[in-house]
This record gives structure tokens, C-alpha cells and sequence, in this order.
């Protein structure tokens, strides 16, 4: 048995036209799943669909603001009716629309990042979830941040709702392993997407960066996208409520 083959599986993996989405998306569609590309932009969904259905795999693009509840719902609905219930949610869109001081945060911002990188994946879980139950089992993965485990002045904001995703994970996991439903995150340091640019566009910000990093370099997005495979397929079965940390080895470096 190959365990990490997907074959057979729908894999829903928000915000998956660039970076780490796209990564992961990638990977799953190469270990046999049908992938459904979701980001806001309708002609970037089509365009990473018809990529990855030319390599001879199953992809589907589906628009969708998770932002908007309404878009949420007919995401899933959707999804639900072309490819049947979701086997696997990658919880990877998120925002980070304010950088400065933690106190000085706008209110808009803060509304904003707490509706898009903790309330939409909850609402994305719940509406998984029965499918994935009726089937005998699923898998979630929620793309955190190594600022989740770290304070931070600027980045506060964002920090303070990849912390909540790691929870999310772990109250997903109590709450339905017994559904055979397992709930993880992955906590990557500075990748190289353009999300992350304005911490790594700099060539002098990205070598002192790459220098704190054990292994001397930035991420990139596929050096995510295995541990997605990962953590969705039998390989990673006995494995809930974690969040893998993934950050080149800044953490243990001194």
C-alpha cells in the first residue's frame, strides 16, 4: 500500500492559485486526488485547473471569497454536487491587511484577519464535516504561521489568528476523532510566496533572514506541500490535533 496515495479522494484546498495553495495542490493531484482550485479571481482558478488537468489529473476551479458566508456555502455546495463530499479541506487562504504596531491595529483590520483566517475555516470545517462523517473519515489541514508561537510587534494581528488556527485543530480533533476525522495545521516560517514578498523581496532582509534559518535558506512553497500529502493520506492516519512546525530550523537555532 502506497501510503501517501490519494486516489479516490476530493481534495478542497482554498486560496490555491499561487504560493503554498498552489503547492499543495499540485502534490495532491500527483498522489491521485481531485483537487478543487478556489481563490477570489475566477480567471486564476481556471488557469491552475487547466494546468493540472493537462497532467492528466481531475481539477475543478470554484471562485470563492471565504470572507462571504454566502460564497462559503456555494463553495461547498458546489463542490459537493460535481465531485461529492470533501475527503480532504486545506485551509490555506488567509489575510495579513495591517503591519505596524500590535495596539495601533485598525479595527477594520482586525475585523478583518479574525473573519478570514479564523471564522471562515471554522465555517469551512463545519460544512465538511458531515460529508466527511457519512464517508467513515476525512482529513483538515490549516495552514498557520510560525507567528503563531512567537510574539510580535507588527505582525501582531496576524499572529494572534494563526494561534487560534492551531487551536481550531485541536478542538476539531477532540470534537470529531471519533468520526475518524483527523485536524492539523502546519506552521511555516518565511516561504518565498507572494504573500510573504514584503519580508523576503529585499535581497539584504532575505540573506539576514536565510542566516537565522538553520538550514540556511527560506522555504519555498513545495517544501509545504509534502507535509499537506502528508497529513492528509494514510500516512499521517494516526496523527490529529498537531501542528507541524516547518521553518528550516529557526526555532532550535540560537
Amino acid at each position: 500500500m502506497d501510503l501517501f496515495d490519494l486516489s479516490g479522494k476530493t481534495a478542497l484546498i482554498t486560496g490555491s492559485t499561487k504560493g503554498i495553495g498552489l503547492a499543495c495542490a499540485r502534490a495532491m493531484a500527483a498522489a491521485g486526488a481531485r483537487v478543487v482550485i478556489s481563490s477570489r479571481k475566477a480567471d486564476a482558478c481556471d488557469a491552475v485547473a487547466a494546468e493540472i488537468a493537462a497532467t492528466g489529473a481531475r481539477a475543478v476551479p470554484i471562485a470563492a471569497n471565504i470572507s462571504d458566508d454566502a460564497a462559503v456555502d456555494a463553495l461547498i455546495d458546489r463542490t459537493e454536487a460535481e465531485l461529492g463530499p470533501v475527503d480532504i479541506l486545506v485551509c490555506n487562504a488567509a489575510v495579513n491587511p495591517y503591519f505596524g504596531p500590535f495596539l495601533d491595529t485598525p479595527d477594520d483590520a482586525f475585523d478583518k484577519t479574525v473573519r478570514v483566517n479564523i471564522r471562515s475555516n471554522m465555517r469551512l470545517a463545519r460544512r465538511v464535516v458531515p460529508g466527511m462523517r457519512a464517508a467513515g473519515g476525512g482529513a483538515i489541514v490549516v495552514v498557520s504561521s510560525i507567528a503563531a508561537f512567537k510574539g510580535s510587534d507588527e505582525l501582531g494581528m496576524y499572529a494572534i489568528t494563526k494561534a487560534a488556527d492551531a487551536q481550531l485543530v485541536r478542538n476539531l480533533a477532540v470534537a470529531y476523532g471519533r468520526d475518524n476525522i483527523r485536524a492539523n495545521g502546519i506552521a511555516p516560517a518565511i516561504v518565498k510566496t507572494d504573500f510573504a514578498r514584503a519580508l523576503w523581496e529585499d535581497p539584504k532582509n532575505a540573506e539576514r533572514a536565510a542566516k537565522s534559518y538553520a538550514l540556511g535558506r527560506l522555504g519555498e512553497p513545495d517544501d509545504i506541500a509534502g507535509a499537506a500529502v502528508f497529513l492528509a493520506s494514510r500516512a499521517g492516519a494516526w496523527m490529529t490535533g498537531q501542528t507541524l512546525i516547518i521553518d528550516g530550523g529557526w526555532s532550535v537555532k540560537g
